[in-house]
């Protein structure tokens, strides 16, 4: 299935059609507004409005999987993603990226190894997922790798449309 197809909402509730995304490299993260790597969040706002104009969009996935570091309701995590870092990316529904009830989009998306090789289960907030505008996962970048490291903008220049 293809990552447009997916069935899910934004975070307010509202449905989301991911396919108004197609054509846009795509940066899909899960996130956690009480984790130690929560100061991504600003990296991948600058990255959000550094590319926007060239074809591009973080997507923000709440999960709670991980010590239970997203607690929030939807209003929560929208309000602290706001007023503390500005967020204006897109943020959808909290979902599982791991175990039986792991949403179809991560079902697809940990398919791809990291640069060591090793596919599969997400290991902890932030890991981040890049999309080419076709929907083809063509990168992964796990926990510590920072939103604006240098392999990060190379790979997102590489699929950048053109």
């Amino acid at each position: 299935m293809s990552f447009y197809q997916h069935h899910i909402n934004y975070l307010d509730g509202t449905p989301a059609d991911l396919s108004a995304f197609k054509g846009k490299a795509l940066l899909v993260v899960n996130v956690a507004s009480k984790c130690g790597f929560t100061y991504q969040y600003e990296g991948l706002e600058r990255l959000h409005q550094r590319f926007a104009d060239r074809g591009f969009a973080v997507l923000g996935f709440p999960c709670n999987q991980f010590l239970g570091q997203e607690p929030g309701s939807p209003e929560e995590i929208a309000t602290f993603c706001r007023t503390t870092y500005g967020v204006d990316f897109p943020l959808f529904e909290k979902i599982e990226v791991n175990g039986e009830g792991r949403h179809p989009i991560y079902a697809e998306l940990t398919q791809l190894p990291d640069a060591e090789g090793k596919a599969g289960d997400v290991g902890w907030n932030f890991e981040k997922f890049l999309l080419s505008p076709e929907g083809e996962v063509v990168a992964r970048f796990r926990t510590g790798v920072e939103p604006e490291a240098p392999e990060v903008i190379e790979a997102i220049e590489a699929v950048l449309p053109s």
